[in-house]
């Protein structure tokens, strides 16, 4: 059990016998603790053989979903080149979460419980600077949470940081956040790579303008779509790290360019590896893959919110007339696992699998179909190969595959550049690549709330939102297992998400990049790969 977790059971204990908890909440709380915190034999990520870190080098990355409409503001990033530039290299969180899925602080040096996990206390590192010598406040923080959290906010965090009801500073060094009910799985929330925290305002508000972060990297320069160049931090708060001198993240968006640029030097490393290459990077003598298992997921999205989408019968149809067996054969390779309409990975702490489970079945698919009153029903499929790994292809073979319910599928092929904010939210069936979340609060609440920034199917269902609020609270693990059971089940059955695979990390690097265990709850080692990571030779 990792310090924090320690000195939460602690806490609980103390509580226990002072006699202000009962001993069922005490063990309520502390097993809650155990399933947000001992994930470290469970969490998915690659363990390398480990070697000395060295100093020094110039790496260069080459990513696959950068875009011209990229900005550093932290409600936005969409995709993986801007959380990785922004958040994983050029900024920090309160708490981050490590290569093996235990959270633990980054900023804050201890973050503690009370009032039943209503309250959490997070006490600040001493001597914390920005990259302008500015020392970080607590009113830093303050801010760089309030940011997400006005009416008219869009930020993807909005929806999670709804259990908060307030953030104020108490002391020169704490941050205490007043919850809403209480939620043992806060410390994880406060991990979200939209949280990170930028100077203050006079005010209110952030200067996300002035690209001035406390990450293990300094921007030197950003050009939207193109490349982001960093500078190591000297006064970084990590001992030791980050071990490169710079970094550079080129934004290579078609995988055979991001191969050659691999092949012949220009970059050290790449992102989303087309499977149909594995082979050639295994017998290359220069390079090595990296397979990191993830809680990603790839889904084709409907928007309920219009027709034909918003017939339920409409949506079952959609989902039986997927042959997902075929689809993970033929396009993925084998590689990852066929989904089940329901976006919590196997491995995160109350997963349960939905029955019936949705196998192919063209005579279901018609039945559905005769449920809505209709013999057939056309819908356009918005993807682009940057959507996800394989997409274009998954989609051409569901097209084939509907069409023998009566489903015609038109695939519109949407540009690449600025998918993430031009086609995703925004076209009413589109191909989505979900990073997934390590706990079941985070994953249903940035995703399927009804007002999730990142609701992108615009499912609203009344009782899956209650359940939502109650789980969060509730310290009976067993009503809180039945619970997210029930949400699960509620989303297989009535949401509008297509999950056509659950996907590993697949990375090809240069045998010049040494890396230690590699992080699977989000792209890029947890987006922290720039300073974990070194030049081996």
């Amino acid at each position: 059990m990792s310090d924090k977790a320690s000195n939460e059971t602690l806490y609980w204990a103390e509580q226990l016998a002072k006699g202000t908890i009962s001993r069922r909440e005490f063990l309520g709380r502390t097993l809650a603790l155990s399933a947000a915190t001992a994930m470290g034999g469970l969490m998915p990520s690659l363990a390398l053989a480990q070697e000395e870190p060295k100093k020094g080098g110039y790496a260069r990355f080459g990513m696959s979903d950068a875009s011209q409409q990229d900005t550093a503001n932290p409600a936005t990033w969409p995709a993986s080149f801007t959380e990785t530039v922004f958040n994983g290299s050029m900024c920090n969180n309160l708490t981050e979460i490590l290569p093996d899925g235990k959270i633990t602080g980054d900023l804050a040096e201890s973050f503690e419980p009370s009032d039943n996990a209503k309250k959490w206390a997070f006490k600040l590192r001493k001597g914390l600077t920005f990259h302008d010598g500015k020392s970080v406040t607590t009113e830093d923080v303050v801010q760089s949470f309030l940011y997400h959290m006005t009416p008219d906010s869009t930020s993807g965090a909005r929806s999670v940081l709804a259990q908060v009801e307030s953030i104020k500073a108490d002391g020169p060094d704490t941050v205490v956040f007043e919850l809403k009910s209480g939620s043992a799985d806060f410390p994880f929330i406060t991990a979200d790579y939209h949280l990170s925290i930028m100077q203050a305002k006079e005010g209110g508000g952030i200067a996300w303008e002035k690209m001035i972060g406390t990450g293990a990297f300094i921007m030197e320069n950003f050009e939207p779509g193109v490349a982001a160049k960093m500078k190591r931090n000297p006064n970084y708060h990590k001992n030791n790290k980050p071990y490169f001198d710079e970094v550079e993240f080129i934004g290579i968006n078609d995988w055979t360019a991001r191969f050659n640029a691999l092949q012949t030097g220009e970059v050290d490393m790449v992102q989303d590896v087309d499977l149909r290459n594995i082979s050639m990077i295994e017998r290359n003598a220069n390079l090595k893959l990296a397979r990191v298992p993830a809680l990603r997921h790839w889904t084709f999205d409907m928007d309920t919110s219009v027709a034909p989408y918003n017939d339920p019968n409409v949506r079952m149809a959609l989902k039986y007339a997927m042959d997902r067996d075929e689809i993970m054969k033929k396009v993925f390779l084998g590689e990852g696992s066929k989904g089940n309409d329901n976006p919590v990975a196997t491995i995160v702490p109350f997963f349960s699998d939905p029955t019936p489970v949705h196998a192919y079945d063209i005579d279901k698919a018609k039945d559905y179909l005769k449920k809505a009153g209709l013999e057939t029903v056309t819908v356009n499929l918005s993807c682009a190969e940057g959507a996800f790994p394989g997409a274009m292809e998954a989609a051409a073979l569901y097209k084939e595959q509907a069409a023998k319910a009566g489903i015609v599928v038109n695939i519109v092929r949407e540009a690449e550049d600025g998918y993430w904010d031009n086609v995703w939210l925004k076209k009413p069936f589109n191909a989505s690549d979900w990073y997934g979340r390590p706990t079941c609060d985070w994953v249903l609440s940035v995703g399927y709330a009804a007002d999730a920034a990142y609701n992108n199917t615009h499912w609203k269902n009344d009782r899956f939102n209650e359940l939502l609020v109650a789980a969060r609270a509730e310290t009976d693990q067993a009503k809180r297992a039945a619970q997210y059971a029930e949400m699960q089940q509620i989303v297989h059955d009535d949401g509008g998400v297509i999950t056509v695979a659950f996907a590993n990390y697949t990375y090809a690097l240069s045998k010049k990049i040494g890396t230690a265990e590699i992080g699977g709850a989000l792209p890029s080692d947890n987006l922290r790969m720039a300073e974990r990571w070194w030049m081996a030779a």
